[in-house]
């Protein structure tokens, strides 16, 4: 199959009976987003572990790059109160 007739690429995300999200499972070629979730199913969910599936076509993701992860993620280090331990805990609580 030449790159010009190849299926889209999909990316698969399933919720699992125990998540309350959805997580990334895997990748996959399908011709249509219907086709997809049939496939994604087959394919993710053969022992009944997932309740629901997304599919997103990967050319509409859009993702950081692990080589610029140092820039990017540079500017949470000058919020030191998103880190728990920048908080004291007041005597007398036993539990948060």
């Amino acid at each position: 199959m030449s790159s010009s007739t190849a299926w889209p690429l999909w990316e698969v995300f399933v919720r699992s009976r125990r998540g309350l999200s959805h997580t990334h499972a895997g990748s996959l070629h399908a011709p249509d987003a219907e086709m997809a979730l049939r496939n994604a199913r087959d394919l993710y969910t053969r022992r009944n572990e997932g309740i629901s599936l997304w599919v997103v076509p990967s050319t509409a993701i859009t993702a950081s790059s692990p080589d610029e992860k140092d820039p990017f993620f540079e500017p949470s280090a000058d919020k030191p109160y998103r880190h728990p331990t920048f908080y004291e805990i007041p005597e007398g609580v036993k539990h948060l």
